[in-house]
């Protein structure tokens, strides 16, 4: 199906392009998102005139999406997930997640904003692309971890899942054998009391 576009569609054109496309992409996504008309003689009239207007439409849509982009660019978000002992994920990180630990931040963005080429299935670091517009992205990182603490550790560049040392160890031994006011009892000497 020919169709014009309406705005920048990413690896498909620019604004005012005429494009060969899909049928089932332009009845499901291009024109039910108003990215594009079909290409009609009447469209194609309706386009002209009104493409000043779509102009402007887009460069303040961009400039917004600039603002944003300033205040979001290079921020850290953190999202604690259950994990096992080596880093795996019960689950994964999705677009969804990340679109709202970046919303609890104070910056509004939709899942569709956040594309991710592979899923998120352990825990770390990721540096995360954000499509504000299609002419502006950001990056911010998002911070996978088990816990508060764990994501400060991961914060400073420390490996969590290093190996522990050999006091750690003993420490988180000595942790589960005495729990906290199951200390010995002390002997008492049995000729005091008789």
């Amino acid at each position: 199906m020919q169709v014009i576009l309406l705005e920048r569609v990413e690896k498909l054109g620019q604004m005012g392009d005429e494009v060969k496309v899909k049928d089932g992409f332009a009845r499901n996504f291009l024109l039910p998102e108003k990215k594009a008309l079909r290409a009609t003689k009447a469209n194609r009239e309706f386009f002209l005139g009104q493409k000043s207007q779509l102009e402007a439409r887009n460069l303040e849509q961009k400039k917004e999406a600039e603002a944003v982009g300033k205040k979001l660019d290079g921020k850290s978000f953190v999202l604690i997930r259950q994990a096992g002992d080596r880093g795996q994920l019960y689950g994964s990180v999705s677009p969804r997640d990340i679109s709202d630990a970046v919303s609890a931040g104070g910056i509004t963005i939709s899942r569709t904003q956040v594309p991710l080429d592979q899923a998120i299935k352990t825990i770390g670091l990721f540096t995360i692309t954000v499509r504000l517009h299609p002419e502006v992205r950001v990056k911010v990182t998002i911070n996978v971890a088990r816990s508060e603490d764990e994501a400060e550790r991961q914060a400073r560049g420390e490996d969590v899942l290093a190996e522990k040392t050999e006091q750690e160890e003993a420490v988180v031994k000595a942790e589960e054998l005495f729990e906290e006011g199951a200390a010995p009892k002390p002997e008492v000497d049995e000729a005091k009391e008789a």
